[in-house]
């Protein structure tokens, strides 16, 4: 009979079966106060959660941090209780049902250190995700064993793929009517085009859902007890073996088709026990060759401990993943980059991130990411971007809207600091480091404005300040004045991103805001490729002005639609060199204003392919010109402009 040991909070283990049926009991005790000693890197996981809304994330958390002793009780996202779940501090959150802000945490499991951002769904909120993903190791992705792949789904996607972040799939919700993971998983495959396959498998869907089966190690796992706290392992049912079979081929071949070394014993059709399997699947997730896949229902107490277990055998501890800063060189034309040391000591220069901001009730709190050397309270550091001097008078780690003070934090790290004057996307080094930056984090523009004003117009100090408060806290919500209409514009990324922002100056303020009829922000695009070929030419005695291009103006594919790119494939002199970024100028100059509308224009590539120049006349403000001429000439040589909503619409069916 086996011993199982389930993780560093346990305080007992409970062998309740015969046979060599181990049986394990999650008990809570003092692990919701982990220590926040040295950690050797293997034993960090830094993981987030993500997913389309309503997937249950939340609901995931909730279960992880209930199962690893962090919580010791349960409380549901619009439970009957009111208490709402852990990681939706904020009153919104729990009155809505709806994650608005990430929230941070950390935990232990099986003597590891695991920090978890809980991320939210909702398009309106993508910045949350966007910051959270630049700054962590590794994810988890939710999804719903129903809906399985949907349009937010795809954007945490491409945001993981931006930042290249390596990750595990949840399937949640089996108990749900309809609950297909088969369907889930050939998603994907087809939508996402992920080599995917399945690390474990349910026993019953819906509600015959009883538990699961490890494909790796080759048994079934059931969650016992009020909480599915108390797990039992047990042989595969038969009705399920050959099922078990084909999966655990398929996952097999999935994996020698990434990795190296299974591969070749694929091919040398050797059987590969289940320390080589887990070996290569963990080798494959990192280089994002594969995906992992893992059933359960969060809401139902089913299969949170094998995806924990999965987190720590699969998903990079720091070391295991290259972080760079960029090298900040007074004239330099090109851009230096340093790779960070993660050693877990203070031999190394302190390099750290700041990737969200927030009003706390001591003052702005700023979260950060250690990449390198060691932070110590009461130090001074330096914000690269502004060259000032910060000193650090307070340290905590988070527990969503609870602190723990600390007096030092490592690479590897995330911490939060009080009372730090900086942007989000700020560096802070050591002085020996001032001249380092980390790579900041993208922003969407906004996509829709509205006008926003006081109920009162006694109120307007109240007002300001939230504005100014928001402004720094999210840097997609914009806002500016209307000289015109002498209004107050705020521009986001929906209709409900507003409209939080409206509740929040109420609630938080005390100063209620009507909010105007809202303006979809368009884009006009092209649809086809469109040559052009620009002489700029002016003559008004004297030196004048001469500038030509050539080339051909293309549409980029829906992924990059908000973007514009240039590229430079001329040969020769026709256009000096030191000419060339004037064309640029004047391309991206006449794309704030479109051709039928004046919205701005985007998802295009300028592609310079030839020209020509004046030995006199020529200088940098001609090819600016004839780069702007360039663009409108293709406007009006073919009717190819039409607006553009930055919205991808697709069937998943």
């Amino acid at each position: 009979m086996r011993v199982l040991k389930a993780g560093l909070c346990l305080t007992k283990t409970h062998v309740l079966a015969p046979r060599s049926v181990s049986l394990i009991k999650v008990l809570i005790n003092s692990c919701r106060a982990c220590s926040s000693g040295v950690f050797l890197n293997e034993r960090i996981r830094n993981i987030g959660i993500s997913a389309h809304i309503d997937s249950g994330k939340t609901t995931l958390t909730e279960r992880v941090l209930y199962y690893t002793g962090r919580i010791a009780e349960i409380h549901e996202v619009k439970g009957k209780d009111g208490v709402g779940a852990t990681m939706d501090s904020m009153e919104l959150e729990r009155q809505r049902g709806i994650t608005i802000q990430s929230a941070a945490t950390y935990t232990m499991w099986k003597n590891h250190n695991i920090n978890i951002i809980d991320t939210p769904g909702h398009v309106d909120f993508t910045i949350e995700v966007e910051r959270a993903l630049r700054v962590l190791d590794g994810a988890v992705l939710v999804l719903c064993a129903v809906g399985g792949v949907q349009c937010q789904t795809m954007t945490v996607n491409r945001q993981m793929k931006r930042y290249n972040v390596p990750f595990l799939t949840f399937i949640n919700k089996l108990d749900r009517i309809g609950a297909n993971p088969g369907r889930a998983l050939q998603q994907m495959r087809s939508k996402l085009n992920h080599n995917a396959a399945f690390v474990n498998i349910p026993i019953g869907l819906e509600g015959n859902m009883r538990g699961i089966i490890d494909l790796i190690e080759e048994r079934s796992i059931y969650f016992d007890g009020l909480y599915g706290q108390i797990i039992r392992y047990d042989e595969i049912p038969a009705d399920f073996r050959a099922e078990a079979a084909d999966r655990r081929q398929e996952l097999v071949e999935c994996v020698a088709n990434a990795d190296e070394t299974l591969g070749e014993m694929f091919l040398e059709e050797k059987i590969p026990n289940k320390e080589d399997l887990k070996a290569a699947v963990r080798r494959a997730t990192i280089q994002r060759l594969f995906t992992p896949v893992l059933v359960g229902t969060a809401l139902k107490n089913k299969g949170i401990q094998p995806l924990l277990d999965a987190a720590l055998d699969y998903l990079p501890n720091p070391s295991e993943v290259k972080n760079y800063a960029i090298l900040n060189e007074e004239n330099s034309t090109e851009t230096s980059k340093i790779e960070m040391d993660p050693t877990r000591d203070c031999s190394n220069p302190y390099v750290g991130l700041a990737f969200k901001l927030e009003a706390g009730r001591f003052g702005q709190l700023t979260y950060i990411r250690v990449y390198q050397g060691c932070l110590k309270k009461g130090e001074y550091i330096y914000n690269t971007r502004t060259g000032k001097r910060v000193r650090v008078q307070r340290l905590v780690r988070l527990h969503a809207d609870q602190m723990e003070d600390v007096d030092e934090v490592y690479a590897g790290d995330i911490c939060a600091l009080f009372g730090v004057d900086c942007a989000s996307g700020d560096t802070f080094t050591s002085k020996t480091s001032a001249n380092l930056s980390m790579e900041s984090i993208h922003i969407p523009d906004p996509v829709i404005s509205m006008s926003m004003k006081p109920s009162n117009k006694n109120d307007m100090d109240k007002f300001s300040k939230g504005i100014n408060r928001f402004t720094r806290e999210d840097p997609t919500f914009r806002v500016h004045y209307d000289s015109e209409s002498k209004e107050t514009i705020i521009s986001g990324m929906g209709e409900l991103h507003l409209e939080i922002y409206s509740q929040r100056m109420e609630r938080e303020y005390n100063c209620p805001c009507v909010l105007g009829k809202p303006k979809v922000a368009f884009r006009e695009t092209i649809t086809s490729p469109v040559p052009f070929d620009y002489t700029h030419k002016k003559q008004s005695g004297g030196s004048g002005q001469y500038g030509k291009v050539i080339g051909v103006l293309e549409p980029l594919d829906a992924e990059h639609s908000t973007k514009l790119e240039f590229v430079d494939q001329t040969v020769g002199t026709n256009v000096p060199k030191q000419f060339v970024p004037a064309v640029e100028k004047g391309f991206r100059d006449a794309c704030e204003k479109g051709p039928l509308s004046g919205h701005k224009i985007s998802g295009v590539r300028f592609l310079l392919e030839d020209g020509a120049n004046h030995m006199v006349d020529s200088n940098e403000l001609s090819f600016i010109r004839a780069g702007e001429g360039a663009l409108k000439q293709g406007e009006t040589t073919q009717i190819s402009i039409c607006f553009l909503i930055i919205c991808v619409v697709r069937s998943l069916q």
